[in-house]
């Protein structure tokens, strides 16, 4: 090849390497650096294309589960307002079998029938004051369900027949009538003491169906929570540094950097012999 000064090629060729090389020797840096393999759209976007939707199918199952969670403190708030309800009922029961027996006189009926009358006003008041995340427990509405991220939905088809459970009228399914269901004579304790038996019936009925959705809420948040832990390992599979490989490349990309600056600089010097010719 013929001596110049117009074009230096091997100049020109030991730039373009040494571009190269200190390219990749900082992308290997970054990786090293940030824990990821893929930082921008440059160095894989297909990778980061399929990174970025785990990622949201991740959020949402994360989600999904804590809405499944929600659900589950809802329901068991409603089984212990249910719980306190049947110990109430339970009083109930033990003076209305004592009122039924004619044992009593008028005032200790009278008595019976007080503490009574209080016991259907607390399970009342259970009703319409038992909350959750500052919502009735018993107003939930016709249909409420809790919507997992998969179209599936968790409902509580059973909070609506729970809901009339706690009323004024009705508990358990079981009309109270403050005229007819009293403690002041044998007979009214007699019909009573049916009456809150059938209460009793229709909790115990609400309790397990509640618990049956309890434990549909709680199969649906392992499921997501499941689906969440393989989509992290499968997004970290993809992204996650190889810092095996990467120290690797960071050694050779050195190496690589100092003999092309070491080239280079070679390359230049070279021109220089034309001044000798010139002398």
């Amino acid at each position: 090849m013929s001596l110049g000064v117009l074009t230096n090629v091997a100049a020109i060729n030991a730039e373009n390497s040494l571009n190269s090389t200190q390219n990749s020797l900082n992308t290997v840096l970054e990786q090293l650096s940030s824990g990821s393999r893929i930082n921008s759209g440059a160095d894989d976007a297909a990778g980061l294309s399929i990174v970025d939707g785990l990622a949201a199918n991740q959020a949402a199952l994360t989600q999904s589960a804590q809405n499944a969670q929600n659900g589950v403190g809802l329901l068991q708030t409603a089984d212990g307002a249910l719980s306190q309800v049947t110990s109430l009922l339970d009083r109930a029961v033990t003076l209305a079998t004592e009122a039924s027996n004619g044992g009593l006189t008028t005032a200790q009926s009278t008595a019976a029938d007080t503490e009574f009358q209080s016991i259907i006003s607390q399970i009342g008041s259970i009703g319409s004051t038992t909350n959750f995340n500052s919502t009735g427990v018993f107003n939930q509405a016709a249909g409420t369900n809790f919507v997992l991220t998969d179209g599936t939905s968790a409902g509580l088809t059973t909070i609506t027949s729970a809901a009339t459970a706690l009323t004024s009228a009705s508990i358990g399914g079981q009309a109270f009538s403050a005229g007819t269901d009293n403690l002041l004579t044998t007979a009214a304790a007699g019909t009573t003491l049916t009456d809150i038996t059938t209460a009793i019936s229709g909790i115990s009925a609400e309790r397990g169906a509640i618990g049956a959705n309890i434990n549909q809420l709680n199969a649906a948040s392992n499921v997501a929570s499941t689906e969440s832990v393989n989509l992290s390992a499968a997004q970290s599979s993809i992204q996650a540094t190889n810092f095996g490989q990467a120290t690797s490349d960071l050694a050779k990309f050195q190496v690589l950097d100092q003999t092309g600056i070491s080239a280079l600089a070679q390359a230049n010097s070279t021109q220089q012999e034309i001044l000798k010719l010139l002398q």
